[in-house]
Order: C-alpha cells, then sequence, then structure tokens
C-alpha cells in the first residue's frame, strides 16, 4: 500500500514539474505565441514539448506498467 501511495506521489511530482518547465518556457520565454512569423526558437520549444511529452509518458508506462 505505501509503495503505491508513492508511486501515485511520483506521478503527480513528475507531471507537476514537467508543466511547470514547459509553461515556464512557453511564456516567459515567449516561445508558445507565434506572431507575425514562426522563429526558430518556436519550432525549438513545440520539439522539446513533444520530445519530453513522449519521455513523460514513456516513464509512466514503465513506472505503472
Amino acid at each position: 500500500m505505501v509503495a503505491f501511495l508513492k508511486r501515485i506521489g511520483l506521478t503527480m511530482f513528475i507531471a507537476l514539474l514537467w508543466l511547470a518547465i514547459n509553461a515556464t518556457a512557453a511564456i516567459l520565454g515567449d516561445n508558445a505565441f507565434i506572431g507575425d512569423h514562426i522563429t526558430i526558437a518556436n519550432v525549438l520549444f513545440y520539439l522539446w514539448f513533444i520530445v519530453s511529452l513522449v519521455l513523460l509518458l514513456w516513464i509512466y508506462k514503465k513506472m505503472w506498467f
């Protein structure tokens, strides 16, 4: 039972950390919003977002299955 609760806590911590990192990079770096044209920073941010999301899901799969 304790191991199950630790796994839930770790899952929530990783998700919140991932969310905080991506939200900070998106809003403070002004990378999530595409202005007049797409910049290299926009492309790099969205590539990072997709790669980190796939990595996050892979970690969850290893943790839970």
